[in-house]
């Protein structure tokens, strides 16, 4: 049986809904912290359980049978996430599958100069030490990330932010494509994956561009010194350590970390992956 964990999540749900297309329903279990928020699943033949990387005791059943476990990263970043990781790499070992999958992203590495991007590589150490053959997804940069900040922007025309370099912007939908084709044809992929991404790689000064042809307003890309940019993040409420490790994200992209364009994403789908400029105009289609 095959395992994803986090499939109430944004990403976790959509990679079960290509998973479904792939494989028969009672060949998938989906670990979750709430089984009610995944009844559809259960409707469907999707075998439902508690999994909680926070309650151990909760992983042996969540992950009984398993061939592959999916593990889908946390929304965390710093000890507490690894330590997470952790447990559920414990877990799947425990439970005797023969492969763990993690969703990781490009530019995992522990001198990156963004955390998330630390905790992968972590993640990915522990991964090593299991002994358990696995696949490491690196995906892409979230398009939806672009998406939020820009969207906050829109009604100001001012996109404020510190300096950047090129994203590899890529959508929800097609990693959770790769993801279930990786599962579905198990071993294709041994250790950490090439970048998982959409093409081409934007500045957010590009974004912005872009969200004007959009919008038919002009969208200004205004670049501000890191410790402006802190200082105003944190005096609109936001703690000073997750304003810390956001900075990240333009410090590591200044370093071209996130810059890779490379095709195995779509070789995996079939298909061109979907387009920054596509996801932002059904984001802000969204929005207004």
């Amino acid at each position: 049986m095959i395992i994803v964990t986090g499939a109430t999540g944004l990403l976790g749900r959509q990679i079960v809904e290509r998973l479904l297309d792939r494989v028969p329903a009672d060949q998938v279990g989906v670990s979750v912290r709430d089984p009610h928020k995944a009844r559809a699943l259960a409707e469907r033949g999707v075998r439902v359980r508690r999994g909680d990387f926070t309650d151990v005791a909760t992983l042996s059943h969540a992950f009984e049978g398993a061939s592959q476990v999916l593990v889908v990263s946390v929304d965390k970043m710093g000890e507490e996430c690894v330590k997470q990781h952790r447990v559920a790499i414990e877990g799947a070992v425990a439970a005797g599958a023969r492969r763990i999958l993690y969703t990781s992203q490009m530019g995992a590495n522990p001198s990156s100069h963004f955390q998330a991007c630390r905790d992968h590589a972590a993640t990915e150490d522990a991964l090593r030490a299991s002994g358990v053959p696995f696949t490491s997804l690196r995906n892409g940069f979230y398009a939806a990330s672009a998406a939020h900040f820009i969207g906050q922007a829109v009604a100001s025309g001012r996109l404020v932010l510190p300096a950047d370099g090129p994203f590899s912007w890529t959508a929800h939908p097609d990693l959770a494509e790769a993801a279930a084709a990786v599962l579905a044809d198990e071993g294709c992929f041994e250790g950490p994956t090439p970048p998982l991404t959409g093409a081409p790689a934007l500045t957010f000064e590009e974004l912005a561009a872009l969200t004007g042809e959009i919008t038919g307003r002009p969208l200004t890309r205004v670049t501000v010194p890191d410790d402006q940019w802190l200082a105003e993040m944190t005096g609109h409420g936001m703690p000073a350590s997750t304003a810390e490790q956001l900075l990240g994200i333009f410090a590591a992209a200044r370093a071209g970390e996130f810059a890779t364009v490379d095709p195995t994403l779509a070789g995996l789908i079939g298909r061109e992956p979907v387009s920054a400029r596509a996801v932002l105009r059904e984001q802000l289609a969204a929005g207004h």
